[in-house]
């Protein structure tokens, strides 16, 4: 039997028509909204002036039943209670979403598409939603997807969501696979002088089934974690080797939540984004790699980024001005002319008048 709302902790508050009613009125006159939570992403993309519409109070389970591995909330439910939630239940979110702070809400985490350690070895967050309810720029209310897991046939549209940073709408409601907590965890370590070791040695053993669920390369050291059963996790450590094993290492929560000593508030950093087989091409750079070489933070001035996106693109990749960088630096990756064409076919679609968080991905978007 499916969990009752009132029996859930998280408060439910339904404010669907009001904040309808407030995009009928600003849609009409063409003002432009930007869409808060929690605010503990709202470093993410470029700064946004404009009316501000915060629905981090339209919250509450709407459904949970922990032998479907489905739930169903609204999207200003908080991350942490969220959680709290599931593990009482013996689950979690598979994509190991960070939160940045105690008011980090389930929209957000949709809105900013950002992901932790597991994200090489479980998924994304695109691949665990299974469906939304959207208010669009036309103050319509629309559902995508649903709330079971099936095969859908056609263009899953609940997933554009995912990463959209609140461009195409508000998100209402959200549907999301979990999955069962792993019986065990635990971590190796080994000694690679540099990079481009690590990057051989990382993607040779994902060849192989090693229980990995996430990986990093940080001043001349890798480590990995393993996820699983006890047994698995010894038959894979007795395999492996390593210099040490250690239980319980804090190292992933702070790759997570992204207060490992690497990610200094002082320092300017680059996401770049490669196949994980990529080369170390830039050897020379202060860097730590992460999910098996296919997420490289790069500490770099303003002034290289353009430099580095030319080089960036000769490997396949993408630059994001993730961190440390004034408001003239441009942060994601400029896409191509066909791919920024979908972009703006899509932008009027859902919101034909341009009013949701104009230009926090791109100028002009």
């Amino acid at each position: 039997m499916a969990i009752q709302i009132q029996e859930v902790s998280i408060p439910q508050v339904n404010l669907e028509e009001d904040l309808q009613s407030q995009i009928e009125a600003v849609s009409a006159n063409g003002t432009p909204v930007k869409i808060t939570g929690g605010n503990t992403k709202s470093f993410y993309g470029h700064v946004v002036n404009a009316l501000e519409i915060n629905v981090s109070g339209h919250s509450g389970i709407i459904d949970y039943d922990p032998a479907e591995l489905v739930i169903t909330l609204r999207a200003g439910c908080k991350l942490k209670d969220v959680e709290l939630l599931l593990a009482e239940k013996g689950q979690m979110l598979g994509f190991e979403p960070p939160c940045f702070g105690e008011e980090a809400t389930i929209g957000g985490i949709v809105a900013s598409g950002l992901t932790g350690p597991r994200r090489a070895f479980s998924g994304a967050i695109r691949d665990f939603i299974l469906g939304v309810k959207l208010l669009n720029g036309r103050g319509e209310i629309v559902n995508f997807g649903g709330r079971v897991i099936k095969n859908v046939a056609g263009f899953d549209v609940s997933r554009l969501m995912v990463g959209a940073l609140g461009t195409l709408g508000i998100l209402l409601e959200v549907s999301i696979r979990v999955i069962p907590k792993f019986e065990a965890e635990t971590t190796l370590s080994f000694e690679h002088a540099d990079a481009q070791t690590h990057i051989d040695w990382i993607n040779q053993k994902r060849r192989f089934p090693y229980p990995i669920s996430a990986s990093v390369w940080y001043q001349g050291r890798t480590k990995i974690r393993l996820s699983g059963s006890q047994q698995g996790l010894y038959s894979a450590c007795e395999d492996l080797g390593g210099d040490n094993k250690i239980d319980n290492d804090d190292t992933w929560s702070k790759l997570k939540e992204q207060t490992h000593p690497f990610f200094g508030p002082v320092k300017s950093l680059a996401r770049v984004s490669v196949p994980s087989v990529e080369v170390n091409f830039l050897p020379a750079e202060p860097q730590l790699i992460e999910w098996g070489g296919a997420q490289r933070w790069i500490e770099t001035p303003q002034e290289n980024l353009g430099q580095l996106r030319q080089q960036v693109e000769s490997h396949r990749g993408t630059v994001c001005a993730y961190q440390g960088y004034d408001g003239h630096a441009e942060i994601f990756h400029r896409p191509t002319d066909g791919i920024l064409a979908l972009h703006r076919n899509l932008k009027s679609s859902f919101d034909p008048a341009g009013i949701f968080n104009p230009g926090r991905m791109y100028a002009g978007l």
